[in-house]
């Protein structure tokens, strides 16, 4: 391994103002452009990114990732006034590269294909070969205006949600494996001679024919017929779906011969952005030792910051209140770099942070990990591999990025998919003692204990909401989730604190159980 990757978007989020925030992508729409407020906001994000780069470097990554290509890349087509955004955009990113070079970091942008301005929309009025070409040029022109950039990251599989506004818009460009070995074939040659690196990320969301990339060894090989070049780089997440426990390691790794990243999230989206732990260091360590038979790991790649729609806001290496994320990011890359285990890495994370006692932040994040296993995620919902049509069905199906899902409806699914009630709700009131000893832990470690507290208060409803899942019709179980709902709720108010939202819905969904047959027969085990 020799590329050891971390995303480096926190510093344009700092003092960003919207409830729900996308960290699926630098928020461009929110940067100032007046010359006033201009130099004051991006003095600020080299400041943070100077920061950000100590911390990193000094942890021991080599690589950081920043977005992207289409806000760095002028053509007549935008229009003068998008133009003279990017002009900004390239003199300030300038001092930002210049900041990270100095701290011996390599420069990796991010591209998805494809972002479109409405006048380059005009232009290539979806013509492959006019996209294609237009992609080149791009490509083009970043490597003769930044030759500091290692390489670019393609994200093929995921556009832009409906609420990214700015100049650029991204959208599912390419829709069959045989589009994306064209895209490749025709960018390999642009990337070998000037000596740059294209990483294609097979991330997908199950749209069209190249929706089951991730996963499919068919359209796998499709995608990657005829390429080997030492510039090019695969980069695959962990598992055939997104940022979850419970995922084995994706069979990819160990068939293909091309070189390969591994993508591994450490501020996890689906289980509370770092506002309170989420500790996946021996998870990540298994990974990691089962890595050491493949061929061609070509590095990491870890996501410290981005990933979610979510209220969630901590900054991570930025701020105090990232040390959940911080302690991830700082663990997986110990384990991967320096095939340290996990106690090792925990040692060394608490000599940084001045915590006396290892062996009791051991014993914490052990018990956070058994948290997270047996109450977040119901255990035997999570060990099932379930296909519907192009997608891997997520292991975590009741809580979703900050958002519990108690209804009538995913009570008949899971009561449908899950067989041993009794044991699901018993296993969900155990964990929740075990928080009790990580808040006693944090108090005396000198860890921040109200985190612990806002991780006991959420699930305890999640708790709660099992008897709901699994027992039969109970108005009592009912009374008590409305009750602990309205408490949370004045407990975390939302102008004050970020909060899960706790969407409930007791009335019978009329799901006959022929329908349940008939949807289980779309839910495919492979």
């Amino acid at each position: 391994m020799d590329i050891f990757l971390i995303d480096a978007v926190g510093p344009f989020f700092r003092n960003y103002k919207k409830q729900r925030i996308n960290w699926s992508k630098i928020p461009f729409h929110n940067l100032r452009l007046d010359p006033e407020g201009r130099r004051i906001q991006f003095d600020r994000i080299a400041a943070d990114m100077r920061l950000f780069a100590s911390k990193v470097s000094k942890a021991g990554y080599n690589s950081v990732s920043l977005d992207d290509v289409a806000h760095l890349t002028p053509d007549p087509c935008h229009g003068a006034a998008i133009n003279d955004t990017i002009h900004i955009l390239i003199q300030e990113y300038r001092v930002l590269f210049k900041i990270l070079k100095d701290h011996g970091l390599n420069i990796y942008l991010t591209m998805d294909v494809l972002s479109f301005s409405p006048g380059m929309k005009t232009k290539i009025a979806g013509s492959k070969k006019k996209g294609l070409q237009f992609i080149i040029k791009q490509v083009k022109s970043i490597f003769a205006d930044f030759p500091e950039i290692s390489g670019i990251i393609f994200r093929i599989g995921e556009s832009d949600g409906r609420d990214v506004k700015g100049d650029f818009k991204s959208e599912l460009f390419l829709r069959t494996p045989r589009e994306v070995n064209t895209l490749i074939r025709e960018l390999l040659p642009v990337f070998e001679s000037h000596g740059r690196t294209l990483i294609l990320r097979s991330w997908t969301v199950g749209a069209y024919q190249i929706g089951d990339f991730i996963w499919h060894r068919r359209t796998m090989a499709r995608v990657l017929r005829g390429i080997d070049s030492p510039n090019f780089i695969l980069s695959m997440k962990y598992g055939e779906s997104d940022f979850f426990r419970y995922l084995p390691l994706n069979k990819h790794f160990f068939r293909l011969k091309v070189r390969k990243i591994i993508e591994l999230q450490a501020k996890r989206e689906y289980e509370g952005c770092g506002e309170y732990p989420s500790f996946v260091g021996w998870d990540y360590h298994e990974y990691a030792r089962q890595l050491e038979s493949a061929q061609n790991i070509a590095g990491i790649s870890v996501w410290c910051q981005t990933g979610g729609w979510v209220p969630f806001r901590r900054l991570t290496f930025l701020q105090k209140e990232g040390i959940w994320n911080e302690l991830n990011s700082y663990v997986t890359l110990k384990v991967f770099k320096e095939k340290w285990s996990v106690e090792e890495s925990v040692t060394a994370f608490c000599q940084e942070i001045n915590c006396p006692d290892p062996q009791g932040f051991l014993e914490f994040l052990r018990l956070d990990d058994e948290v997270i296993k047996e109450l977040l995620y119901i255990r035997e919902m999570a060990e099932k591999k379930i296909f519907f049509r192009r997608v891997r069905i997520p292991p975590l199906l009741t809580v979703y990025w900050n958002n519990i899902f108690i209804n009538d409806s995913v009570r008949k699914i899971l009561q449908h998919l899950v067989e041993n009630h009794e044991g699901s709700i018993q296993e969900g009131y155990n964990a929740l003692e075990k928080i009790k000893r990580m808040k006693t832990l944090a108090e005396e470690l000198g860890l921040p204990a109200e985190d612990i507290q806002f991780m006991n208060d959420t699930f305890y409803i999640i708790a709660l909401a099992r008897s709901y899942y699994f027992l039969p019709d109970n108005e009592e179980t009912v009374t008590t989730l409305k009750k602990a709902k309205k408490k949370y709720k004045v407990l975390y108010p939302k102008k004050d604190h970020p909060r899960y939202r706790i969407k409930t819905n007791y009335k019978p969904f009329p799901l006959r159980i022929g329908s349940l047959a008939l949807l289980s027969r779309f839910l495919s085990e492979k």
